[in-house]
């Protein structure tokens, strides 16, 4: 999954990703930040290889969002805060996937709007990751109908490319 990702968009990480993917892979079992370290270098085939200079202070700021816990060994594991996090973030990657891989069957027009809508979803998972803990419940209900009015933005102009493509067949 990791490897057929980097395939698609390089060896450039976008920022919020690793706190996705850390959470991701506590969520599945315990790990010290090594093994985090180790499994990102093989599920990338060795295209990303994250320092301890990133993971270690990430699993810092993890813990102080109260994200994760460190159990034994030096092993972390999320919390339940941590594994809610992980399920709403993996909710909408699968949004986002459905759209992007829709977009990407469209054509040039629909790679475009793809990579655009990639950049704009990192930037917004990551302010949103990054604050979830802080945010009032209005400031939670301003992200989410923002993050619907872009998905419906998307359904629009995936309705209109679909037209286009029929009308030149």
């Amino acid at each position: 999954m990791l490897s057929h990702w980097f395939s698609r968009v390089g060896s450039s990480v976008p920022r919020g990703f690793s706190r996705h993917y850390v959470l991701g892979l506590l969520k599945e079992q315990p790990m010290t930040g090594k093994e985090i370290m180790d499994r990102a270098i093989y599920d990338s085939d060795g295209k990303w290889r994250p320092s301890p200079g990133l993971i270690y202070p990430m699993l810092g700021r993890l813990l102080e969002d109260g994200l994760i816990d460190e159990v034994e060994n030096g092993r972390y594991r999320t919390t339940t805060s941590g594994e809610d996090t992980a399920a709403d973030m993996k909710s909408l990657h699968n949004i986002v996937q459905k759209q992007l891989d829709v977009m990407l069957r469209v054509g040039n027009v629909g790679k475009f709007m793809a990579f655009d809508l990639i950049d704009r979803v990192s930037a917004i998972g990551s302010a949103l990751s990054s604050n979830l803990d802080r945010m009032t419940e209005q400031e939670k209900e301003k992200y989410k109908e923002f993050l619907l009015a872009e998905l419906a933005k998307l359904d629009e102009q995936e309705n209109i490319n679909q037209k286009v493509t029929l009308e030149q067949k």
